[in-house]
């Protein structure tokens, strides 16, 4: 009888759907709903917990090292979108062209950072960017007569770096989102725009930019979390979650500072909840200008 009451057609795909529900409540709304309730108390490991209010939400205002976290994760944010968006667009038209050769090279070259360990990559970029003499990136500069820089004690120095490292990690796979977005655009579409006279350009801005849309929304909406959300990076790239004057902590290592360095976790869990309700808004407010809200006519 149990058998034939999970092979009935009305059971079967609540049964399939079960481990997602399960997952999802077990794993997201559950935690989610507890860091809310957490917020508004004072959590101290080995100590019982005192609720006050909001008095987290109004500490967070007023921190200043808190706005400057918010801040430098939004400037990752937007320099990463600047760059993980046209280009990788870019490199997967060129790939996708039938006269390009070697795509299967390059495919696997732009893909490979991806594979490699944040730990790792992080700590080869804290050597490449060293401000030692031997250094990779002052070398090539002393070959152009440049004094060697100490990039990540600096601001603006600090974000290049940050900023090359998630390019050379992100790139390869927001470059075959594309590609996989390129594959659904029938080639009909080229060759009537061909016969009629048009351009390369022209059929990348009328017919490509048009018809990625889709993706491109989907490889913008990820980006966005995933410049609001970094932090191993971050860490790796400055051995620590203390940078000089703070140039790199981002929310996230504001975050792991509180709850789990300072064993303050309702404070933590108030800055999560914000940053949650930052991401948010952002990705909401995208999604309607994008007209991902409207009804389709």
């Amino acid at each position: 009888m149990f058998k034939n009451f999970l092979y009935s057609q009305k059971v079967a795909p609540y049964v399939f759907v079960l481990p997602f529900v399960l997952v999802f409540l077990i794993f997201w709304v559950y935690p989610l709903l507890s860091s809310f309730g957490m917020s508004f108390q004072k959590v101290t490991l080995g100590q019982e917990a005192q609720w006050v209010g909001i008095d987290n939400y109004t500490k967070l205002m007023s921190d200043t090292i808190f706005f400057k976290a918010v801040r430098n994760s939004g400037v990752y944010m937007i320099l990463t979108l600047l760059i993980l968006i046209p280009f990788p667009m870019l490199f997967a038209v060129l790939i996708n062209n039938k006269f390009m050769w070697g795509r299967e090279f390059f495919k696997s070259s732009f893909f490979f950072p991806a594979l490699t360990s944040v730990v790792v990559a992080g700590t080869i970029f804290r050597l490449m960017f060293g401000e030692m003499e031997g250094s990779l990136i002052n070398s090539l500069l002393g070959v152009f007569g440049v004094e060697p820089v100490k990039f990540l004690k600096g601001q603006v120095t600090g974000f290049i770096a940050l900023v090359a490292l998630a390019s050379w990690r992100w790139m390869g796979v927001n470059m075959l989102y594309f590609l996989s977005g390129l594959k659904n655009i029938p080639d009909d579409y080229y060759e009537a725009a061909s016969i009629d006279g048009a351009s390369a350009f022209q059929k990348f801005t009328r017919i490509t930019m048009p018809l990625l849309k889709p993706t491109t929304i989907y490889v913008l909406t990820i980006s966005i979390y995933a410049g609001l959300a970094m932090f191993i990076e971050s860490m790796m790239l400055w051995n620590g979650n203390n940078s000089p004057k703070n140039i790199g902590l981002t929310i996230v290592g504001y975050l792991y500072r509180q709850g789990i360095e300072k064993n303050n976790l309702g404070y933590a869990a108030a800055v999560g909840i914000v940053l949650l309700l930052i991401t948010m808004v952002i990705n909401l407010t995208q999604l309607a200008f994008s007209g991902m809200f409207k009804k389709e006519d």
